[in-house]
This record gives structure tokens, C-alpha cells and sequence, in this order.
């Protein structure tokens, strides 16, 4: 019948063409991954290498009617300036206090009791970040 081996004669229907397309779609798509990838990971060593001030809330205390104690562990690189954010939230979610406090010192960790003065009696606390000068 003029078929060998179980395979149509060459060329007759185009196979040839279809797979060297197939073969270029494929590199065309690990070269386009491979940047993305590298891309992804050049962003996030700059986010981290990046931040010179770090903080974590490591707890607070509800004074009274217009106070709240919250106590940050904030870590930064010796030397390095900054300052972190801290608000106070009442039962309803609404922000009822704010303060930004600058951390100057020298050492490369600090713990420092932060007092919020409120407008209400708030049940939260809440880290908002820090930012490096």
C-alpha cells in the first residue's frame, strides 16, 4: 500500500512544519517563564534586603478609656533611623488613636513600650509598619 512501518509517507500531511512551531512555542515559553521567575525573585530580595526597620507588636494593653500600652520589638540595622506606626481601633473597627514613633537609637534591637492616646475606649492595637529614613 506504500505505508512502512505503520507511519504515512513524509510530507504529506504537514507534520513537519506543525512540530518545528511546537518546538519553538515550547522555547519561546521557557526563555518567557525563566525571566519571570527571575524577575519575581529580583523583587523579592530587593523588598527584603531593602527594609533597614522592622517591628512586631508583642502585645498591648487597654489602659482605660483613653489609653492603650502597646510593646514593639523593633530590629533595624546599627545606625539605621526610623520610624513605626501604631493605631488603636475601638469595638466598631474605627481608628480612635495614632502615633508615629521615631526609633534613633543606635543598637540593633529595641524594646520600647509605646503609649497611644485614644478619643474612645479601644478594644485593639494594631502595627500599621515601619519606615527607614
Amino acid at each position: 500500500m506504500g505505508v512502512t512501518g505503520g507511519r504515512p509517507p513524509e510530507g504529506r500531511y504537514g507534520r513537519a512544519a506543525e512540530e518545528r512551531t511546537d518546538r519553538g512555542l515550547r522555547i519561546v515559553g521557557a526563555v518567557l517563564g525563566a525571566g519571570l521567575v527571575a524577575l519575581v525573585a529580583w523583587f523579592g530580595y530587593d523588598y527584603v534586603a531593602g527594609e533597614k526597620v522592622s517591628a512586631e507588636m508583642i502585645k498591648f494593653d487597654v489602659v482605660d478609656a483613653g489609653r492603650v500600652d502597646v510593646h514593639l520589638e523593633v530590629r533595624k540595622d546599627d545606625g539605621a533611623k526610623g520610624f513605626c506606626t501604631v493605631r488603636a481601633l475601638a469595638e466598631s473597627g474605627a481608628e480612635v488613636g495614632r502615633k508615629e514613633v521615631r526609633f534613633d537609637q543606635p543598637a540593633s534591637r529595641v524594646d520600647e513600650v509605646i503609649t497611644v492616646r485614644t478619643t474612645e475606649r479601644a478594644t485593639a492595637a494594631e502595627l500599621l509598619g515601619c519606615t527607614s529614613d
